[in-house]
């Protein structure tokens, strides 16, 4: 790897002539990671200081940081929104900032990682926690950031582990009156006691990697172990466990247990082996006697109560007593509330099953009704999230509650709302149906196996309250979100990126350098490394002379032609802009279905806004609806509000749309071209004031 060249001439004026290195990685935003980079680059070369910056895009690292680059390197920043791993910069000056400062202030950035503090490797210096450059909003980011971080590595478990026992139920199940029982011998009783290992794992996954995130592989063993405690009630003498609600409490109190006892001096012999022994086995027992001794006793006191408090409700309304269970089985889907009314229910199967019918038509709603919610409004949900809606419809058919979790953890306040009038509303229709269930299981694979009383009805119960459920977390992330917008829970209003499960990879292009700014170079962001030699294809377009046509007319590979630019847009906002710009793509014989190309960006938009901020906007859509890479420019002289960080509305928008089996490459080697360029004020300038589409040809065939 080649390490940061000497600044250039005159550079060191100043005295400074600093060796740099940088971070930057941005899960959500497909640009944000570039844009930062070569703003930091740009910056430290204006400033005399040589930097070299590294991309963290979901492919991984690109331009990575060798060790003979952080052993010269005279401080380190870190622009992300993501996890990036600080051990290798022990003894360094590092700064750790979103990904947002370094777009917004790489020359702040630069000036104060002069003074930032020296990693220490043991949560002292610029670990999480340590004073940053982020303005408002920072805590809560990193908060929801954790969060999301959980349920991102939770989710595998959850569709693993119910599908596999949805399925063995499915294929080997049996009717009996302790339940569906798979019989000891069966092949299908291994396969159930596998997926029931994926579920036992979830609950310590979520709680874990919390726990990761906020402070780092040493409160990785302490979050799981917490999570495992919190999910097995016997430990603290409760007949339920706590569930995710517990996993995200034992999550955080894990990741910042371990945050206070890395601020804690200890002698330098002992050093080393904090974050490998100490840190670990102190965290770990502390917070596993904290839930156990401390948190437990609610716990099982909050179990027996709600049991006895059931047990005078029978003989009521059975509407009533159906609201109750139907608000208690969604409510944590498998913690104390939820399996307090299931017990409950269970032990009453045999002299009251009218009791089990209305737990059984609540069950199956929250995976049900979030499943639905995903296919009813797909643009409001990221790829992981759909797929994650599919395997919930299949749980829910085998009465697996479990499988909303996933959403619940994502967005609390407005899924578990949502599941528990859903779930109301199916066990008050059960309740008032006199729906009987003769076995403790829920879910319409009950009714299939006959062991529901009063089929009809119960179905009834079943999709009114998906139904509401679904409607009900559409409205409410509707309404959460400013029309549906964005689906994450925080930090977009506020102008910060936001880390949910990352919807869109983010490479670095190789063998691509970038133009009209700081000389971009194969997989390399220097600020002053020379320009390299772009590929053969990009050759085929040269740089630009008025009078070059093939290269004036055919930019980016003839993705842009001048059928695909205009001077200036007729809409005045995002929508109107993204349909305007699909009928242009539309021109030129490549697209089969604007409507669905349209739905497309549209969706793209959902998972976070395209507006990058510095006048621009780059709307993308992966889709079938064209049949080959199509890329389309226009200028909107009065611009378009786009949601962007900085609050700039968009003068200069590109439209990208590509195949989806063309998705990989091509789509994100332009996303990358176009947002490196961008970045050179004096580029976009000349593009803003070109007189014609000829010039503004021009300027854009010098994307190389």
């Amino acid at each position: 790897m080649t390490s940061p060249a000497d600044p250039p001439g005159g550079a060191g004026a100043s005295g400074a002539g600093l060796k740099l290195l940088a971070v930057t990685a941005c899960p959500t935003g497909i640009a944000h990671t570039y844009m930062a980079a070569e703003k930091l680059a740009q910056a430290a070369a204006s400033l005399g200081h040589s930097m070299k910056v590294e991309t963290q895009g979901s492919i991984g690292a690109e331009n990575v940081l060798s060790d003979n680059d952080v052993r010269q390197a005279d401080g380190v920043i870190i622009a992300a929104d993501k996890d990036v791993d600080r051990s290798r910069f022990l003894g360094k000056k590092v700064l750790v900032v979103g990904v947002a400062e370094g777009i917004h202030h790489p020359e702040r950035l630069i000036e104060q990682v002069r003074s930032a503090p020296v990693y220490g490797g043991d949560g002292r210096g610029s670990d999480r926690g340590a004073a940053t450059a982020s303005g408002g909003g920072k805590g809560r980011s990193v908060t929801y950031k954790a969060l999301m971080n959980g349920v991102s590595y939770m989710i595998p478990f959850v569709v693993v582990g119910g599908l596999l026992i949805a399925v063995s139920l499915a294929l080997g199940g049996d009717t009996t009156s302790k339940g569906i029982v798979i019989p000891d011998d069966s092949f299908w009783k291994t396969v159930n006691d596998i997926g029931a290992i994926g579920f036992q794992l979830m609950i310590p996954a979520l709680s874990g990697y919390i726990a990761y995130a906020i402070a780092d592989r040493p409160a990785l063993v302490p979050g799981m172990v917490g999570g495992w405690i919190a999910a097995h009630g016997e430990l603290y003498d409760s007949e339920a466990g706590a569930g995710f609600i517990g996993a995200i409490v034992t999550g955080f109190l894990a990741g910042y247990l371990v945050l206070g006892i890395k601020k804690v001096k200890v002698p330098a012999f002992v050093q080393p082996i904090m974050p490998i022994i100490v840190i670990p086995i102190v965290a770990t027992s502390v917070l596993g006697l904290f839930f156990i001794s401390v948190l437990g006793a609610p716990i099982s006191w909050v179990f027996e109560h709600l049991t006895d408090w059931l047990g005078g409700l029978t003989g009521t309304s059975a509407a009533l007593l159906g609201i109750v269970l139907g608000l208690m089985i969604a409510f944590d889907m498998g913690g104390p509330v939820n399996k307090t009314a299931f017990l409950f229910g269970a032990g009453l199967v045999s002299k009251n099953p009218e009791v089990m019918g209305a737990c059984a038509a609540a069950i199956p709603v929250p995976p049900l009704g979030q499943g639905l919610a995903t296919l009813i409004r797909r643009r409001m949900f990221d790829d992981q999230e759909r797929e994650t809606g599919l395997a919930a419809l299949f749980m829910g058919f085998f009465g697996i509650t479990e499988g909303a979790i996933p959403f619940a953890a994502a967005r609390p306040a407005r899924v578990i709302p949502a599941n528990m009038l859903g779930g109301a509303v199916a066990g008050a229709i059960a309740g008032l149906a006199s729906v009987e269930d003769s076995v403790p299981h829920g879910g319409p694979i009950v009714a299939v196996l006959g062991a529901i009383n009063g089929v009809p009805m119960f179905f009834v119960a079943v999709l009114v309250g998906t139904a509401v459920t679904g409607l009900v977390t559409v409205a409410l992330m509707s309404v959460g979100s400013g029309g549906g917008e964005a689906p994450a829970e925080a930090g977009a209003a506020a102008g910060v990126p936001v880390a949910v499960p990352e919807p869109v990879p983010e490479p670095v292009p190789a063998g691509v350098a970038s133009g009209g700014g700081t000389g971009g170079a194969s997989r390399t962001t220097e600020a002053t490394a020379p320009a390299r030699t772009a590929p053969a294809q990009a050759e085929a377009a040269p740089q630009a002379a008025p009078e070059s046509a093939p290269g004036a007319d055919e930019v980016l590979s003839g993705y842009l032609t001048e059928q695909t630019v205009t001077e200036r847009l007729a809409a005045d906002d995002k929508d109107a802009a993204i349909r305007e710009m699909a009928e242009l793509l539309a021109t030129t014989g490549k697209v089969t279905d604007v409507a669905e190309l349209v739905r497309t960006a549209f969706a793209r938009e959902a998972q976070g806004t395209t507006g990058l901020g510095e006048e621009i906007a780059i709307p993308h859509a992966k889709t079938d609806a064209v049949t080959a890479p199509v890329v389309g420019f226009a200028r909107s002289p009065e611009g378009i509000e786009w949601g962007a960080p900085d609050g700039t509305k968009a003068r200069l928008i590109f439209m990208i749309s590509v195949p989806e089996a063309a998705a990989g490459d091509e789509h994100l080697r332009i996303l990358a071209l176009l947002s490196r360029t961008l970045m050179a004020a004096e580029f976009r300038e000349r593009l803003l004031s070109a007189p014609d589409t000829a010039a503004i040809l021009r300027v854009l065939g010098e994307i190389q």
